[in-house]
């Protein structure tokens, strides 16, 4: 193809072509019809991001009660399964954290838009972002996350896996004390070449690590979620 067949529109995308986009960015009518749909396109996948967060929450979960089943079923079970379970579910947090980034990435859109189009729409007072079209496009343009690793880290801690830790955690506890009253202790926790002090000693520096993360102060940057607010009474009688 010679660049005269380019000139003469024959390539593969021509002036108009490229000027479309413009075009819905210069025409309110247009913009409006499609702004409903890209909205519904960022719930959709912000929808499909918490369901994934979801199921890998409900395989930890299942992953604890199992285990939890299995140690206290018999005297004869180490107590080692426990730890193993803790590592298990330390991999289930690392994956969480890595998908409510992404969860927090589609959702702060779907915000930005609530914020910025259909509350000023209902009481136009001024939008939260002058520059929201800006704003918004250039984060299409490059996408990035919203949120730290360790204020995900944190918050997926506080809200779920310091519970199962601790769940874990205490049941360790019970099976190599009250669980196994024939043994020392030491005896029952140790691991082949690890003696059971220090076994409770690595035990112990985990969850200092664990709750000092999520309990760690820092600036919230996770978009749109219900936060520190008294509660409202447009539904009072």
């Amino acid at each position: 193809m010679t660049d005269s067949d380019d000139a003469d529109g024959g390539g593969p995308l021509d002036r108009d072509d490229q000027e479309i986009g413009a075009a819905v960015a210069n025409e309110s009518e247009f913009l409006l019809d499609v702004l409903p749909h890209f909205y519904r396109g960022e719930v959709s996948q912000a929808n499909s991001a918490q369901d994934r967060i979801d199921r890998t929450t409900d395989w930890a979960i299942t992953l604890l009660a199992a285990v939890l089943s299995i140690v206290f079923s018999s005297r004869n079970m180490p107590a080692f399964l426990l730890l193993i379970g803790i590592f298990v579910l330390s991999i289930f947090l690392f994956f969480e954290v890595r998908r409510y980034r992404f969860y927090d990435h589609w959702r702060a859109r779907v915000r930005f838009v609530q914020e910025n189009v259909f509350a000023n729409a209902l009481e136009p007072t001024g939008v939260e972002h002058p520059a929201w079209r800006e704003e918004l496009s250039d984060d299409l343009r490059n996408p990035t996350f919203k949120v730290s690793v360790r204020e995900t880290l944190s918050r997926r801690i506080r809200r779920v896996y310091g519970l199962l830790f601790t769940v874990a955690g205490i049941g360790w506890v019970f099976k190599i004390t009250l669980f196994t009253p024939e043994q020392q202790w030491t005896e029952a926790a140790e691991l082949p070449g690890v003696h059971g002090a220090l076994v409770a000693a690595a035990l112990v520096l985990f969850f200092a690590a664990v709750f000092a993360i999520a309990l760690w102060p820092n600036d919230r940057e996770a978009k749109g979620e219900i936060h520190g607010v008294e509660p409202g009474d447009w539904k009072n009688d």
